[in-house]
Parts: C-alpha cells; structure tokens; sequence
C-alpha cells in the first residue's frame, strides 16, 4: 500500500531528524535518498555527518534530479530534501527564473517516483515562513517551494509540522476520514 508523508517546518526545526527516527520505526533497512548538490567542503562535511548518525542499516542514494530512476517499491524511503531538490531544477534565462517549467517539472517526476508502492517520507522547509527578500530570485523561488510544498501536501496522507523540534499533525488519514463523515451528514 502506498503512503506518502511531508515532514516540514523551518531550517533546524528537526525535520530530518523526525524523518529518520519514522523511517526506523516502520523498517529495519529504510533508504535514505538524498537530493542535495554538495557544492563546498562545510556541506560535504554536513552531509558526512548526517550518514555516520543514520548508521549501517540504512541504503544511501544520492539522486539530484530524477528519483524516479530509482524502483523503491515495497520499500520505506526517506526522501531529504525536496528544497535541495526543487533547486536542481530551477531553470534561468536571462537570469530570469522560469518557475512553471521548473514547478511542472517537478511535480512530474513526484508523480512518476510516487507510483509505486512504498512508504515515502518528504523532508522539505517552510521558507515562506521568515520576511520576504529583497532578492527577486528568491523571492520566485519561494513562491515555488510554496507551491510544490502545496502539491505534495494534497497528495500526502499525513503532513507534520516541525516546530523547536516538536511534532505537530496537520494532516493525516483519521483527520481525512472525519471531515468525509463529516460531508456526508
């Protein structure tokens, strides 16, 4: 059976963290798939530093773009993060940000890697929630992490919140299930 869960919430908040400790609890042998580009050595550093913690049990994947290249069917996967992701696909020309190739892109290949069946657990932040920027890129690019955060939230069957590292449920298949009985009446 296929389920899909968002973990969000701001940098530090205890995304990761909730996600690993998840992942445990339904598998002995989860998949951690990591999306990032490690760009410099203080990443690098940070990305070594996250595998030591997760431990021998867990299957490393690096995958920046297409995850759906990868068969994780009957698998619990840990899919960290969709921000590092999204970022692979940011297209500019003329330094101008396409955001609906890039958003349409996206939600595209979440399809195509979601298909199967297989617990996914999404890591992702919640950049809308600090000012806005005076940076019209980052702007854009927050406007389309909201949007893609939106889209995998409506597919999701349960999305947590990470507040100072506690877990709040937004979502998830009891809440669905009231609110259809709800409906009926």
């Amino acid at each position: 059976m296929k389920r899909i869960i968002l973990i969000t919430g701001g940098q530090r908040s205890g995304k990761s963290q909730k996600a690993e400790e998840l992942a445990l609890s339904l598998s002995d042998n989860p998949v951690y798939l990591a999306t990032a580009h490690i760009w410099d050595d203080e990443f690098r550093e940070r990305v070594r530093r996250h595998q030591e913690r997760r431990g021998p049990q867990w299957t490393n994947i690096e995958e920046e773009l297409y995850l759906s290249r990868h068969n994780l069917a009957g698998r619990v996967v840990v899919i960290d993060c969709v921000t590092l992701w999204l970022t692979n696909f940011v297209q500019i020309e003329n330094g101008k940000l396409k955001m609906e190739n890039c958003l349409t892109a996206a939600q595209k290949e979440f399809d195509a890697f979601t298909q199967p069946d297989a617990t996914y657990i999404f890591v992702t932040n919640e950049i809308g929630l600090g000012g806005v920027s005076e940076n019209a890129l980052q702007r854009k690019f927050t406007d389309l992490q909201g949007w893609m955060n939106q889209y995998i939230a409506a597919k999701a069957d349960e999305v947590i919140l990470m507040v100072s590292g506690i877990a709040l449920k937004v979502k998830s298949e009891r809440m669905k299930s009231e609110k259809f009985a709800t409906a009926l009446r």
